[in-house]
């Protein structure tokens, strides 16, 4: 009989092996989940399996708690992570976590990306956020768990469906979307924005940021009521 979880292990295996495919990770540095909110479980990549070993077999099953309900191997250890994410920003249906260069260097700086050209206002209308360090008892506890938390904080003021993306501080950048696939495409584009910013800085450390109106512009026409991006329908 056909497993029930599936599809849904075919949609986390394919982020995953998106991962490696874009430059994003290098050996087992990274993972993705895919989520269905129908049954309340989601698909991620087992701990340290190295990416060409994988299998759509291979993902684990977990449900908003963060147990196991399917799947013979170890889940990731981010994974208390993703739950967090899911259980608090209900619109998201896949996560992905890298250490890519770039923004992770922005993360380690523990700097937020400031928004200084029209790439970057083409995807986001602010800076992507950086979290405030975890505390040490935030650390020695329920580590993976409070990074979700840290996250969760950093969006007080902002809505994780206009802005999809984070750096955690010290750590490393965190993309989510409406689909697993959707959260590798905005990892990507975290990349570029985070080493289109860092060349940025390096040849002219006091450039501005984007006027706002043409942040307004450039945003508004990919993601606005009206927007003109793109074909109609």
């Amino acid at each position: 009989m056909p497993s029930p979880y599936a599809e849904l292990r075919r949609l986390a295996y394919e982020a995953n092996l998106a991962l490696p495919a874009s430059g994003l990770v290098k050996y087992a540095f990274g993972n993705a989940s895919a989520m269905d909110r129908g049954r309340g479980v989601f698909a991620i990549k087992p701990s340290g399996v190295p990416y060409a070993a994988l299998r759509p077999a291979d993902m684990i099953i977990i449900d908003l708690d963060g147990r196991v309900v399917d799947g013979r191997l170890s889940p990731s250890s981010d994974t208390a992570t993703h739950a967090v994410l899911y259980r608090s920003f209900s619109p998201i249906c896949g996560i992905v976590h890298t250490h890519s260069t770039y923004a992770t260097a922005w993360a380690q700086a523990g700097r937020p990306i400031p928004l200084l050209g029209t790439t970057h206002a083409d995807h986001l209308d602010r800076d992507v956020p950086c979290t405030r360090p975890m505390s040490p008892k935030a650390i020695r506890g329920d580590y993976e768990a409070e990074t979700g938390n840290a996250i969760v904080k950093a969006f007080r003021s902002n809505s994780p469906e206009t802005v999809p993306m984070v750096l955690v501080h010290g750590h490393g950048p965190f993309t989510w979307g409406a689909t697993a696939e959707k959260a590798v495409y905005h990892a990507v584009i975290l990349e570029e924005l985070a080493k289109m910013a860092f060349l940025t800085l390096g040849i002219n450390p006091a450039a501005p940021r984007l006027n706002r109106t043409l942040v307004d512009r450039h945003f508004n026409r990919k993601h606005g009521k009206n927007a003109t991006y793109g074909q109609k329908p």
